[in-house]
């Protein structure tokens, strides 16, 4: 009988202090409850700035199930996540991250589920141990998504999961140098298995998302999950652009009618603001507009570019 194999990717940045934790619990783990099924360990760095990639390589050359990807360049989390699941040779592929916020120890549950059915098995937050700050800004963006958003976005799920072969090879299709992750697996797999979890503080001491790397991620997710924004200020000019349209005639009306209700000027200054205002905002919102789908349609550079890969078959240089 043919073993199942299981790819664990994991986006890396900085995990000097974490990466060897995980190893060992993830190899623990196919040694003791996971024996039935071969695996394979890729760590695609994204141009660490510590130790990160001299661990790997070590890894490497300790273990042949342990393959890296080294990046030319930090290209960002959400390309180095997409494209380090691609990677992935096996059945399914479990995406973890280094700091191990998410528990890598879950992964029995995902792939009992993936067994019984689920071509996607993600991971839900039930509660979390980071900053209570962060808590409350992260619910609110929900609550913000939930309003504009075209379709719902799944809440909690930050790509920690399970991901059958099948699934990734949609993934393969997608042409798009930024894809959101989360939006993707909303689109794709609506019938996805979930697992609930407690989202834990971070091993190496300290996330590597702070608040502008948050609000960056959160603003993806906005972008490419709905144009509602967009289409607020084009309706909100246009509205406010009739509302200037009708206060010029009250304001030339009472200037006829008394030509002392309003001080010399005062009158001509703010019809100009109003109508120049609304004129802005409107066409503000038709450029955006414009720029969004010229955006999408015309940006074809890699997402990411490989320097290196190691224990993988082929060793060449890739363009992802």
């Amino acid at each position: 009988m043919i073993m199942k194999k299981i790819s664990i990717v994991v986006p890396c940045y900085n995990e000097e202090n974490s990466i060897e934790a995980l190893y060992k619990v993830i190899t623990d783990m196919f040694h003791d409850q996971l024996s039935s099924y071969d695996y394979e360990l890729i760590l695609a760095d994204d141009f660490s700035k510590d130790r990160t990639r001299e661990i790997i390589a070590r890894m490497c050359k300790e273990d042949k199930h342990v393959k890296a990807v080294f990046n030319m360049a930090n290209f960002g989390f959400s390309r180095n996540v997409f494209s380090a699941l691609q990677e992935m040779t096996g059945d399914a592929a479990f995406l973890v991250f280094g700091d191990m916020q998410d528990p890598p120890q879950l992964l029995p549950e995902f792939i009992k589920k993936w067994e019984a059915g689920c071509k996607v098995v993600i991971g839900q937050k039930t509660a979390s141990d980071e900053n209570k700050f962060m808590t409350f800004m992260r619910k609110r963006y929900y609550g913000l998504i939930r309003m504009l958003s075209e379709r719902p976005q799944i809440e909690e799920f930050n790509g920690y999961g399970l991901y059958d072969k099948k699934f990734i090879d949609i993934l393969r299709d997608i042409d798009d140098v930024q894809p959101y992750l989360k939006t993707v697996v909303s689109e794709y797999a609506p019938n996805h298995g979930v697992v609930y979890y407690h989202h834990q503080k971070s091993v190496r001491g300290k996330s590597n998302f702070n608040f502008y790397k948050n609000y960056d991620f959160a603003m993806e997710g906005i972008t490419s999950s709905t144009k509602k924004l967009l289409r607020i200020a084009t309706f909100l000019g246009a509205g406010l652009g009739l509302f200037s349209i009708i206060y010029s005639i009250y304001v030339f009306v009472m200037k006829l009618i008394s030509p002392d209700s309003f001080p010399a000027g005062t009158a001509s200054i703010m019809i100009g603001v109003y109508i120049i205002g609304s004129a802005q905002l409107f066409f503000i919102g038709v450029l955006g507009e414009y720029m969004l789908s010229v955006n999408l349609r015309t940006m074809k550079k890699p997402r990411v570019v490989v320097d290196k890969r190691l224990n993988f078959d082929d060793h060449e240089d890739v363009l992802n």
